[in-house]
């Protein structure tokens, strides 16, 4: 497949210069301990934090880019969403046509007037994900999507992602579980004290 983001010498004022392409219909996992500087990269690339560099999505210049069209090109799910209204429904455009996924991620329609206030961080973290989807992006940065879900819920966020890489969405997926790498990626990125290393061994994915 097609690259469709390339990220030449990225680099702030804590991370080092790092290279890599991203392919559509591609998942690579992004590792490393806490506080290595998985978080920052995401934000690099999405823009939302000063930094150097060249980025390209599709052969575009992220600089020739308007920021909110990139920000919907290449979506960021952080690992606290933000949320800026007082119940769910307020923050999808089109409830009906998040349905389908909402669904599949354990949610019914009286989700929609739940007040913000009454969701676990588990819920949060999913919603903030069909969210992200609604808009169609290019490009997903993930960031610990499911690190406060139980099984069940971890394996549907897995499958709803899984169908978007196959329908050519590029995915980047910081994850501190192993076999969660294995899972949903071929190659990835390990990430120590700011620098940024891609391991050359890869695996079959399952």
């Amino acid at each position: 497949m097609p690259a469709v983001l390339q990220v030449r010498d990225l680099r702030t004022s804590i991370l080092k210069r790092v290279s890599f392409t991203l392919s559509a219909a591609e998942c690579i996992a992004v590792k490393g301990p806490s506080g290595a500087g998985k978080t920052l990269l995401l934000r690099a690339i999405a823009d939302l934090d000063p930094n150097q560099g060249v980025v390209t999505l599709d052969g575009r210049d992220r600089s020739t880019i308007a920021a909110p069209e990139w920000r919907r090109l290449v979506g960021y799910v952080p690992a606290e969403p933000g949320w800026w209204a007082e119940t769910v429904g307020e923050h999808f455009r089109e409830w009906q046509a998040a349905s389908a996924c909402l669904r599949k991620l354990g949610f019914s329609e009286e989700t929609r007037t739940w007040p913000i206030t009454r969701m676990s961080t588990g819920e949060r973290l999913r919603l903030a994900l069909v969210r992200a989807l609604m808009v169609r992006p290019k490009v997903l940065l993930l960031d610990e999507p499911t690190a406060a879900l139980d099984a069940a819920s971890e394996a549907a966020v897995e499958s709803l992602i899984s169908s978007r890489i196959q329908a050519g969405v590029a995915v980047l997926w910081v994850t501190h579980d192993e076999a969660q790498a294995k899972r949903i990626a071929r190659r990835r990125l390990v990430v120590e004290a700011g620098r940024v290393c891609q391991e050359t061994d890869q695996w079959p994915a399952t």
